[in-house]
Order: structure tokens, then sequence, then C-alpha cells
């Protein structure tokens, strides 16, 4: 499966092919900041994903094990990649639909504000 994606303005563009995993929604601190709300992210490895458009991708260390990538024109948040490993998160939300991925975990859920409900699991777990 192929799936597309990019940034509210346009200027980032990209292609995820093959196999993703399911959306983990992130409650942490972080991820509330940068987003202004919880994270739903997918991933994949590296090498499934191509960016075809990043003239104004910008990356972001935001923490000892990680950097965000945005985009520094509409600030549309996309990744979150660690320093270690073959993996790279993609902001669910930048997918193009439809999607064909269903929330599978939340996480930090002690870390989430007191308006947010969890969102429900598909599967249940």
């Amino acid at each position: 499966m192929i799936r597309n994606g990019g940034c509210l303005c346009g200027e980032i563009s990209y292609r995820i092919t093959g196999d993703i995993r399911g959306i983990i929604n992130c409650f942490c601190s972080q991820c509330r900041k940068t987003s202004g709300h919880y994270v739903a992210a997918v991933r994949c490895t590296l090498d499934q994903l191509e960016i075809m458009k990043r003239k104004t991708l910008t990356w972001y260390r935001s923490s000892e094990i990680a950097q965000r990538g945005f985009c520094n024109q509409c600030g549309s948040s996309l990744f979150w990649k660690p320093y270690q490993g073959d993996t790279i998160s993609i902001m669910a939300g930048t997918l193009d639909p439809p999607t064909h991925v269903e929330s599978i975990q939340n996480i930090f859920v002690e870390d989430r504000s007191d308006y947010h409900e969890l969102p429900s699991l598909h599967p249940e777990i």
C-alpha cells in the first residue's frame, strides 16, 4: 500500500510504501506543546519513507533521544525521529485520506491535560 501526505501549505510532501504501525496517541508534555493537543502518530522504517518535497522542512532537537520535523512556513508538525534505530513516526493528521489506519495504543495518559478524553482503540487493548 502507498500512502501520501504533507504539510498544510504543500511545501513538504511525502510517500510511505508498505505496512505501517497503527496510530499511537501520545499525551506526553512535549507532544502536547508541539501540537497543541495530543499527538496521533503512525510509524514506518526510514527506507519506507520518501520525502518528495522538503524545501521548508526543519528539524528541531526536542530531547536527548529524538528530533522533530516541521514546516518552517506553515508550522505543521510532521515527523518524530529518534537518533537511534531505523524508524520514524509520522503525524497521522498529515496523511491524505483514506489512511486505512486505526488507533492502537494510548501512551503517557497520566500526563494528559484535564480536558482530554482518551480515544477509543481498535482493537481494544
